[in-house]
Formats: C-alpha cells, sequence, structure tokens
C-alpha cells in the first residue's frame, strides 16, 4: 500500500471514530437534558400548583437520562476499542470491516426508543381523572408567573 492511500485509511478511520464520539456526546447531552428538565417540570409544578404528582420509582426522567448518559459513555468505549482495531488492521494490511458497531448502537437506541414509548404513555395517562379547572389554574398560574418573571416583579406568593 502506498503512503498516500495509508494515510487516507487512517484519515477516514479518525473521522469515523470523531463521529461515533458526536454521537455518543448527544447522547449524553440528550440524557443529561432529559434528566434536568423533568426535575425542572417536578418542581415547577410543586411551586405552581403547591401540589407534587406522583412519580414511579423506576419510571421517570432521571432513569431515561441516566440511561442515555449510560449508553453515551459505553459507545465512547467501544469506538475507542473499534479505533484501535482498525489502526492496527490498517497497519498490518489485513483491514476486515465489521458491522458490531452499527448493529450494537441502532439495537440501543432501538431498546431506548421502545422503553421510552410506555414511560410517555403511562405519564400521559397518570391523573386521567383531574378536572379540567385545576390544568387550567395550573396554566394560568404558569402564565401569571412567567409574565411577572419577564417583567422583573417579584411573585406573588
Amino acid at each position: 500500500m502506498s503512503r498516500i492511500d495509508r494515510q487516507r485509511e487512517h484519515q477516514a478511520n479518525e473521522r469515523t471514530f470523531l463521529a461515533w464520539l458526536r454521537t455518543a456526546i448527544a447522547l449524553i447531552g440528550f440524557g443529561f437534558a432529559i434528566a434536568r428538565f423533568g426535575l425542572f417540570l417536578r418542581q415547577l409544578e410543586a411551586t405552581v400548583a403547591n401540589q407534587t404528582s406522583p412519580t414511579s420509582s423506576f419510571i421517570n426522567s432521571q432513569t431515561l437520562g441516566f440511561g442515555l448518559l449510560i449508553v453515551g459513555i459505553l459507545i465512547i468505549i467501544l469506538s475507542l476499542w473499534r479505533y484501535n482495531q482498525v489502526f492496527w488492521q490498517i497497519e498490518r494490511g489485513d483491514y476486515r470491516p465489521s458491522r458490531l458497531m452499527v448493529w450494537l448502537t441502532a439495537g440501543i437506541a432501538i431498546l431506548l426508543g421502545i422503553l421510552t414509548i410506555p414511560f410517555l404513555l403511562w405519564r400521559q395517562e397518570l391523573n386521567p381523572k383531574t378536572p379540567a379547572s385545576r390544568n387550567s389554574r395550573v396554566e394560568y398560574q404558569l402564565r401569571t408567573l412567567l409574565s411577572q418573571l419577564a417583567n422583573n416583579k417579584p411573585p406573588l406568593k
């Protein structure tokens, strides 16, 4: 293999590694955002409605966010392993493509997507008998609170 061809293959290997790294960082960031946004919504509901909604001990946004964080870390580890494996295969001149990373990442994404569906459906049916007036009252209080904060007025107690 000529020097320029070998260089191109190593650069392609690095680009592939960086693509996996970007995917992992996106999953970690998305997991962090889901976990923190769920916490924010619960605190906002507790503040505005003076009432907290019951949450399951396992099925919640923190669990989903933590799962995405773990998957992101695992993808970084696997992509480092694959990068190093391909590096030495290029050096020896016996590169063998492997679809393991693609199938593994796709399988994990599908699994997390499937696990998210019941979570979303369960959250919608959490308080099916809640009167509409309570929801309207909470929305009104939330709009009032946000407008007061936007106008730099202290919120009414």
